[in-house]
């Protein structure tokens, strides 16, 4: 299994908010271009659709689930990324993106990916204390 890691300057409950959302998936995912699902917010054996970057609308299915904590995929069919918020303290967390050991082509995406979350939750944390 490989990992993707940032620390992020924001209570766990935001992360976790951003990592559920479909609606937040597009800014923060570059390989997501759009989502379809019966409910905004995914949980344990959520289906819908994800559109990618390049325009495919694929299946996918929210295969493991911990609540608050842990959310894993399949995407077409094929084990995809998993997602975990580790608090910290209250403040703060540690969100880590992992994908399958035969696909290091995509870490550079959850790189992005891990990054834009830590930015987003970190502005919606600050925009909250304001």
């Amino acid at each position: 299994m490989l990992e993707e890691r940032a620390h992020v300057a924001a209570p766990a409950s935001v992360a976790w908010s951003l990592l559920t959302d479909t609606q937040t998936w597009p800014r923060w995912g570059p390989s997501v271009r759009g989502v379809d699902t019966p409910s905004r917010f995914i949980g344990a054996g959520v289906r819908g659709r994800v559109q990618t970057a390049i325009g495919l609308w694929l299946p996918f299915e929210v295969d493991d689930w911990e609540p608050g904590a842990y959310w894993h995929w399949r995407v077409g069919g094929v084990a995809a990324t998993g997602h975990r918020v580790n608090p910290l303290d209250a403040t703060s967390c540690e969100v880590v993106l992992t994908m399958p050991a035969w696909a290091p082509f995509y870490r550079p995406v959850c790189r992005v990916a891990i990054d834009r979350i830590a930015r987003l939750a970190a502005v919606q944390t600050a925009a909250r204390r304001h």
